[in-house]
């Protein structure tokens, strides 16, 4: 149930062509799509404010993107932005969306 969850989130998110920032380079509008398809759930819709569970993470590195959503970990040495014992979840499934994600928090992305 959980991979057919993951596999028809990932296909909505790559396959929805409307609605893209032209703004944004491709590949961040990929990331936007991701984003708004699975991050939302627990972040805001908007990523410089926080949402119901989890922080703002525009600006994110992509070395604690990639720790945080493909192995629910810190990178070393980060400090986190909420104490508390509230644990996301792994997105393994996401592993080649990393730099697109990336693209999109960048700061200068929007």
């Amino acid at each position: 149930m959980r991979r057919l969850l993951a596999t028809t989130l990932l296909a909505s998110s790559a396959c929805s062509g409307g609605g893209d920032d032209p703004q944004l380079s491709d590949l961040a509008n990929q990331g936007r799509r991701v984003y708004q398809n699975i991050c939302i759930t627990c972040h805001n819709g908007d990523p410089t404010l926080d949402g119901s569970l989890g922080p703002a993470i525009a600006g994110s590195s992509r070395e604690l993107l990639e720790a945080k959503v493909l192995r629910s970990e810190y990178p070393p040495g980060y400090t986190p932005k909420r104490a508390g014992s509230m644990v996301m979840p792994r997105f393994e499934f996401l592993a080649d969306q990393i730099d697109a994600l990336a693209a999109y928090l960048e700061p200068d992305a929007s």
